[in-house]
């Protein structure tokens, strides 16, 4: 298949790098210049996006991170993402008068962990300094960068409430009450002074092992952990509820906590091996599609046609009803991956797929997990259904009140590979603390305040966090690394993405250019966990006749105009050395560099 493309799929030999935001990734091309591994690129990178991108993620948001280390031959995950604090009971939240986490505000904040993950991967597999990897972030807070459209017309929107309610976001948005404006230069003095004090502070250790270990220090058990455990003794404000509330987050907390390593779960498709992270993300979905896809002849579809949307969706439709039923923190609850991703288990789903969309919720009932499998969707009929949809703001034509995330692929010359899904801590989600010129995350609305579920809340668990980041080797060589923002949309766009690769030939950009869709068919991850039954958005540019044909299939198809749906980013490296790499031109702001 020959397609035309909005802009060429990157080649080169020494590195490539993409991301979300062109600033970003040409930061991560310039430490790859400087002679720093994909490793080094990505942290630079992650941080640079927490300044450029304010909306999507932030310094105290959360982070996954698949890798592929060359010289080790070693797949691992960084989870970057914080449990819930020692304060974070059910029994607490329901006397605060909740029966669902707040999608904004102080009870929604779990302990920070995208800081503590960059540190971790720095350390064990970079090579260059943390002031090399933090310089580039510390600029564009201090010197200004142009801030983005969407940012200004977010913070537009939000202007009124920081003003009332949560005046230090005001202080930091709206900067001497004025609005800033598209494109114009916008600083952040305080987090520049924040990563600059800790850049000090850690320098004053000798060698780069302990100068990364001395910046931990200072985050988790030192002056920023100390900063957010005063600020939140005594801060009570306004969250979704209509209601102010106090965090119970604390400085402990944070001194207790740091990331960690985990081998990624894995499954094979058509000769190809997908990595992702264990089922306290979302990231298995991928893996249960493609399960479930296995015995279609996808090959044989138009790869934008209303046959491939069509059994995309309601392959996605089982494998998320799955998610809600199973997933949760693997050190809380059992989550029967084995049996999810066995072929007796898919093949009789598989049966479930027909010519007509499905408008029901069907999880599997594997034994043992009736009672679990009930009160799921109890609690799913209790949180009801939307007209509209509850997204992250990752389309044009959605709401610009509600927070997102960010995405990066990276590889370089060495072979080594990196896929990160930074998110949280966005400038939606919680007040600035004061002196730091940031924010905490929302993560915590993952959860349910109903005993008994694998992502009930709990002290000391992981959210059901909806990022997703993704390797891929073919015929066991580490080949692609992929992702985009979207909260439940991601591992949507990624399967589209995946499978387009796969069967039909088609380059990094062509297959990230062609029409995109997901589906709103399940409970959404975000408050108020609504759903939409039988529901499908379809760019435009797929077509009036396959729109009617998927109509006459009977989806509940909702129409985005075109170039209005995903972030996709990729990179990949050729069995002969040959480096790729595309973005999505979707919103006009991700981009892939290389040489």
């Amino acid at each position: 298949m020959t397609m035309f493309t909005t802009r060429p799929e990157i080649k080169g030999t020494f590195g490539v790098v993409t991301s979300t935001h062109w600033i970003a990734s040409a930061v991560g091309m310039s430490i790859l210049e400087k002679g720093g591994n994909a490793f080094d690129a990505a942290v630079a990178t992650g941080f640079a996006l927490q300044v450029l991108e304010p909306h999507l993620n932030g310094p105290g948001g959360d982070l996954p991170v698949i890798f592929h280390n060359a010289e080790r031959n070693e797949t691992r995950v960084v989870c970057g993402q914080g449990p819930a604090p020692a304060g974070a009971t059910i029994a607490h939240y329901r006397s605060e008068g909740l029966d669902q986490i707040p999608g904004n505000g102080l009870l929604a904040t779990v302990i920070p962990g995208a800081f503590d993950g960059w540190m971790l991967m720095l350390r064990d597999h970079g090579t260059l300094s943390l002031r090399d990897v933090l310089e580039p972030a510390i600029h564009y807070a201090e010197h200004g960068h142009p801030i983005l459209p969407r940012v200004s017309a977010t913070i537009a929107g939000l202007k009124d409430f920081f003003e009332t309610e949560w005046p230090t976001s005001h202080e930091t948005w709206v900067p001497g009450g004025v609005l800033p404006e598209a494109d114009s230069l916008f600083k952040n003095p305080a987090l520049a002074a924040t990563w600059t004090r800790l850049l000090n502070e850690a320098e004053t250790k000798s060698g780069r092992e302990n100068q990364i270990e001395a910046a931990r220090d200072c985050f988790y058990r030192g002056f920023i952990a100390e900063t957010i455990g005063r600020y939140l003794e005594s801060a009570e404000v306004m969250d979704a509820s209509g209601a102010r509330h106090k965090g119970v987050l604390t400085a402990e907390d944070m001194a207790g906590w740091s990331a960690s390593y985990e081998d990624p779960l894995t499954d094979d498709y058509h000769g190809w091996t997908v990595a992702k992270t264990q089922p306290w993300g979302q990231g298995p979905v991928l893996l249960q599609a493609l399960a479930l896809l296995r015995g279609f002849d996808i090959t044989s579809l138009d790869p934008a046609g209303p046959e491939f949307v069509h059994l995309v969706t309601e392959a996605m439709k089982l494998a998320y009803a799955d998610r809600e039923a199973y997933y949760g923190d693997p050190l809380f609850a059992q989550v029967p991956m084995d049996q999810l991703l066995s072929e007796d288990y898919n093949a009789a789903r598989r049966a479930l797929i027909t010519d007509t969309a499905s408008f029901d919720l069907r999880p599997g009932v594997l034994p043992g997990f009736e009672a679990q499998v009930q009160k799921t969707m109890a609690q799913v009929e209790a949180a009801g259904i939307s007209s509209t949809g509850v997204y992250e703001p990752t389309m044009a034509h959605l709401s610009e009140k509600r927070g997102d995330t960010v995405h990066l692929d990276i590889i370089d010359r060495w072979g080594n590979m990196v896929s990160a899904t930074p998110s949280g801590g966005w400038l939606q989600s919680s007040p600035i603390v004061p002196g730091l010129g940031f924010c905490l995350n929302s993560r915590a609305q993952m959860f349910w305040l109903e005993e008994g579920l694998p992502s009930s809340l709990a002290p000391g668990k992981r959210p059901r966090t909806t990022l997703t980041p993704s390797l891929a080797f073919h015929e066991c060589r580490p080949t692609l690394a992929f992702g985009t923002p979207g909260g439940d949309q991601q591992d949507q766009w990624q399967l589209s993405l995946f499978l387009r690769l796969v069967h039909h030939g088609l380059n990094l950009q062509e297959a990230i250019d062609l029409p995109l869709f997901h589906t709103t068919h399940f409970p959404s991850s975000f408050y108020p966990r609504q759903r939409q039954p039988g529901h499908v958005m379809v760019e435009e540019t797929i077509g009036e006749a396959a729109l009617a044909a998927l109509r006459a299939k009977g989806h509940s198809v909702e129409v985005a105009e075109p170039w209005t749906i995903g972030r996709l980013t990729a990179a990949q490296r050729d069995a002969n050395g040959l480096l790729r790499a595309a973005a999505t031109p979707r919103l006009m702001q991700a981009y892939a560099v290389g040489r």
